[in-house]
């Protein structure tokens, strides 16, 4: 197919990623957007480029902890009693995902992923053609900090078996005082850490407002507040119908809404579900804020230093299965605020700001949906669960490949959205 005019559906970093890959192939492209740009996901996350922690999410350990703390606020994965046929569905197919032989499967994939994934982060702010004017931050180290040496040893175990996956993770062993020389904003909850090599990280909402600003610049049209109704295809052409009852055609037209990609990829053949899995956020001001991100994997909490004098630090984690459009629940803010307390040293956590909470899209398998679909003139990217902000590049540079020059990565293959 040869693809003069794309229309991109999602104006996230997922979809302006391809967006971008698009225009550097020559194509003319159009992105719409319900809401905004960076409106969801692609705002509220910790920014990481970290392919030391880009890991499929179903896994051994979620099960082992036991059904009766994920039906708990509390927990770091939080099921809510529910009679949804849907998420009932969902969660059998996650379960059946979370054991070793799956997951060296999926971490087969995540490993090709993550050896790419940061070259197409240079690729967007390196060109010369039209770069994105943000930067990405090396961090110098990117700290994981925990309360014990037996918490600490789960993670060490998940680094040997990415490694025994094909993939490799440069990490060093810091005790107590070494991981509080390393960072004076660590509280007295931490007896110990691990210090990653080669991890970067962003500020994502600035990242994704540039990424916008220079698809526009190439060109590029951003239609936002407009609701998608309806992708069909109509004999080589595909057409976008708006709620309004307008349209726009295209040669093609690629579905990047994350969360909701199914409603407009079901009729196309996709029908792998694609869950909410939300994640919650919040920034507050230490007196001494931390010089890199830091991890704290017991807890599942996740916290970026924002750059900018007075940005603070963005402190996000949970994930909750539930519906995307569910009101904020303060319970999941208050346990975050709990887990990381100990952790950290001169934090006011009640002069907190920018309570978010965003909707995630999970697979039941871990894996993205990025492809083609039963439509010639359809394609989908979503799915990427927690790692839409670190894989959205790659995701961009590898459908613009398939779609204007018919080439399937064998990343594509595994991220099939027909499967």
């Amino acid at each position: 197919m040869s693809a003069q005019r794309v229309v991109v559906v999602g104006a996230g970093m997922v979809g302006l990623s391809t967006a971008w890959f698009l225009q550097r192939e020559g194509v003319e492209v159009t992105v719409v957007d319900k809401y905004d740009v960076a409106a969801g996901s692609s705002w509220g996350n910790a920014g990481w480029l970290s392919p030391a922690l880009t890991l499929p999410l179903p896994e051994p350990a979620i099960l082992s902890t036991g059904i009766r703390a994920a039906l708990s606020p509390k927990s770091p994965v939080y099921v809510p009693l529910t009679a949804n046929p849907r998420l009932l569905r969902f969660l059998t197919g996650f379960a059946r995902h979370c054991t070793d032989r799956h997951w060296q499967q999926a971490m087969g994939v995540f490993n090709r992923a993550n050896a790419v994934a940061l070259d197409a982060y240079d690729e967007l702010t390196g060109s010369t053609r039209s770069p994105v004017a943000a930067p990405t931050k090396p961090a110098t180290p990117f700290l994981a900090a925990f309360a014990s040496e037996s918490d600490r040893a789960v993670l060490v175990e998940e680094f040997r078996r990415v490694n025994e996956a094909g993939g490799s993770v440069d990490h060093t062993l810091l005790d107590r005082d070494a991981v509080h020389a390393l960072e004076p904003a660590l509280g007295a909850g931490v007896d110990c850490g691990i210090s990653l090599a080669g991890q970067r990280y962003i500020n994502p909402g600035d990242f994704v407002h540039a990424l916008a600003d220079a698809v526009k610049h190439a060109g590029g049209e951003i239609l936002t507040g407009r609701e998608v109704a309806d992708v069909v295809q109509h004999g080589s052409r595909a057409v976008v119908r708006f709620a309004d009852t307008t349209e726009i055609e295209a040669d093609a037209v690629v579905v990047a809404t994350g969360t909701w990609l199914g409603g407009l990829a079901r009729r196309h053949g996709v029908r792998t579900l694609v869950q909410a899995g939300r994640g919650y956020s919040f920034t507050v001001r230490p007196e001494q804020a931390p010089a890199n991100p830091i991890y704290l994997p017991t807890q599942r909490v996740a916290c970026t230093p924002l750059g900018g004098p007075g940005d603070g630090l963005r402190v996000a984690g949970m994930m909750e299965f539930r519906k995307p459009g569910a009101p904020l629940d303060p319970r999941r803010i208050a346990a975050i605020v709990d887990a990381a307390k100990p952790m950290f040293a001169g934090v006011d956590w009640s002069a907190r700001t920018d309570e978010w909470v965003g909707s995630r899209p999970c697979t039941a398998d871990g894996l993205p949906l990025v492809g083609r679909t039963r439509s010639d003139r359809v394609y989908v990217a979503g799915g990427h669960g927690m790692w839409g902000i670190a894989l959205g590049p790659l995701t961009g540079r590898l459908l613009a490949d398939q779609l204007v020059h018919g080439r399937t990565d064998d990343l594509l293959r595994s991220f099939d959205p027909l499967r």
